[in-house]
């Protein structure tokens, strides 16, 4: 071979070299710039997918009760309210539980710690232990409340507390005020009773006798007047006489 020729051949395969580099080089982009579009695309998807199967939002319509017309309960629903809780399993004890509520003013926490000792079933008197600081007192027992508790006496006899369990525990704050929602469900009132409106019924019933107010602040325990005030502003009597036909 001549040096012409030798010098040809090594100019004909540096030339195939470089192309083999090149072509080599542009088949790594093209891999690389579809290995890319093919990542964005699936997560595309993916995102598309997540927007389908997310669920829509729809629009649910919750029922709620009416809300309250008042806070308190006249006679005629105390009534209602203490027949409908002398129907259910424990209905003796839970109706006696309403009545003294009432008749007391007693808050759920005050009912449900009253004990035996409480009472002096000779006198008829109850003493009353007042939460939030509010002041003791004793308190006369009417003969229909006395006829409740003694039964009640008479059927859990080795209770220390008036208002128990089954397992004859105390029974509990809670457990009161479930039992007079209950009863206010029974007794078929369109509105929520809580067992606080016990007490507030209390207070109107006081006030709408005409007791005096501090008499009746007394009697609730509050440590100031202004809280047996919103009972009086309530008593209709204080109207009378403003009109005469």
């Amino acid at each position: 071979m001549t040096f012409e020729a030798l010098r040809l051949a090594t100019q004909i395969s540096t030339a195939a070299s470089l192309q083999l580099q090149a072509f080599t080089y542009t088949v790594t982009l093209l891999v690389s710039i579809v290995t890319v579009g093919l990542q964005k695309t699936g997560k595309t998807m993916e995102n598309v997918a997540v927007i389908l199967c997310a669920p829509t939002s729809v629009s649910v319509t919750v029922k709620r009760r009416p809300t309250r017309p008042r806070e308190y309960l006249t006679e005629r629903e105390i009534e209602k309210l203490i027949k409908a809780a002398g129907e259910n399993r424990w209905g003796h004890r839970d109706a006696t539980a309403i009545l003294i509520a009432y008749r007391h003013g007693l808050r759920a926490s005050e009912l449900v710690a009253l004990r035996w000792d409480d009472i002096d079933f000779q006198t008829g008197k109850l003493h009353v232990r007042r939460a939030k600081g509010g002041a003791a007192s004793v308190h006369p027992i009417g003969g229909r409340e006395l006829r409740a508790l003694r039964r009640l006496k008479r059927e859990t006899p080795a209770s220390l507390y008036v208002f128990v369990s089954e397992r004859l525990a105390p029974l509990s704050v809670a457990g009161y005020q479930r039992m007079v929602a209950r009863a206010g469900e029974a007794a078929g009132f369109p509105f929520l009773v809580h067992s606080h409106m016990l007490r507030h019924s209390c207070g109107y019933k006081l006030a709408n006798d005409g007791q005096d107010t501090r008499a009746i602040q007394h009697y609730l325990g509050h440590k100031s007047i202004n809280s047996t005030v919103r009972y009086t502003a309530l008593a209709p009597d204080r109207f009378k006489g403003f009109w005469k036909d």
